[in-house]
């Protein structure tokens, strides 16, 4: 039985040849190249939700989300870098509606208001999901095709999706859905 070394992935029973360059492994690099843009674009739109958020609270929600979806820009990249993936961005189709629609929330409601910060978790937490969603079936992927490394940082990442869900739906609850509500 041969060995791993440090640093590659070792592939399942079954699987044989280069991975790269089966039509399996095309999708998947095509799918991470889908949530790259993902998160390079949230990066962007974050301090607009930071900035329109009426409660300290979520403001400091949405600063601390820049600042880890940053890191999973940066941990996309240490993906590609393992694969031998040149990190380049496709269009998220998912993710601009989300964003446009967070973008719409921000317009449709007054300013100042806990219906405003209601709406903003709503958008938000509509982002945690696709990419919790998104990250479960790449982490899946990866240890599919036998790249254990790649699918131990895609779970990290998935990790701090989940966690972050967890802190809005806190941040909500706490009080901003009650205001919200007597307003």
């Amino acid at each position: 039985m041969a060995t791993q070394t440090a640093g590659t992935a070792k592939k399942p029973s079954g699987l044989t040849g280069k991975m790269e360059d089966t039509e399996f492994h095309k999708f998947f690099v095509d799918e991470l190249k889908d949530i790259y843009w993902a998160e390079k674009n949230l990066v962007k739109a974050l301090p607009k939700m930071q900035k329109a958020a009426t409660s300290p609270e979520l403001a400091n929600a949405f600063k601390k989300h820049t600042e880890e979806t940053q890191k999973h820009v940066d941990t996309l990249e240490k993906v590609f870098d393992l694969l031998d993936e040149k990190a380049v961005a496709k269009k998220c189709d998912a993710m601009e509606g989300l964003l446009e629609e967070a973008n719409s929330i921000m317009e449709d409601t007054e300013k100042g208001t806990m219906i405003r910060d209601a709406g903003l978790i709503l958008a938000a937490q509509k982002v945690e999901h696709y990419e919790i969603a998104t990250y479960g079936t790449l982490r899946t992927l990866a240890e599919n095709m036998g790249h254990t490394d790649v699918a131990n940082l895609l779970q990290q990442t998935l990790d701090n999706e989940k966690a972050t869900d967890v802190a809005l739906t806190e941040v909500a609850e706490s009080f901003i859905n009650e205001k919200a509500i007597a307003e």
